[in-house]
């Protein structure tokens, strides 16, 4: 993973999962080695790779709804995940996977709009 991308969205994610707990330790995004975009629509063709992926972003979506429980995404299935990112990637190609999902988690809890950096 590129620390540069990583670093780039750890304070906007920091605020997202974080805001009612303004003392609460500096957020680490634990990802795959690669979250390019590329890396993302590739993992087409390799399907246990794009399980891993599918898997992290659960995972993701779960952690927003621990840290954010009065606005949760709902369940969503890993086909709605996959697409959500897929769109996301193709109008957004030289963002990250994460930046999808982080995206998806604005979209479906309700919030509304995207994650101020």
């Amino acid at each position: 993973m590129r620390c540069s991308k990583l670093l780039k969205w750890m304070p906007g994610l920091l605020a997202c999962l974080l805001a009612a707990n303004v003392n609460a330790a500096p957020l680490k995004l634990l990802s795959l080695e690669d979250m390019s975009c590329q890396a993302w629509s590739a993992s087409k063709q390799e399907p246990d790779q794009r399980h891993i992926y599918l898997a992290w972003a659960r995972g993701f979506l779960s952690g927003h709804n621990y840290a954010n429980q009065r606005q949760q995404v709902t369940d969503v299935s890993n086909g709605t995940i996959a697409g959500y990112a897929d769109r996301f990637c193709r109008e957004n190609s030289k963002s990250s996977f994460a930046d999808a999902i982080f995206r998806m988690s604005d979209d479906f809890s309700g919030r509304g709009g995207p994650i101020a950096k």
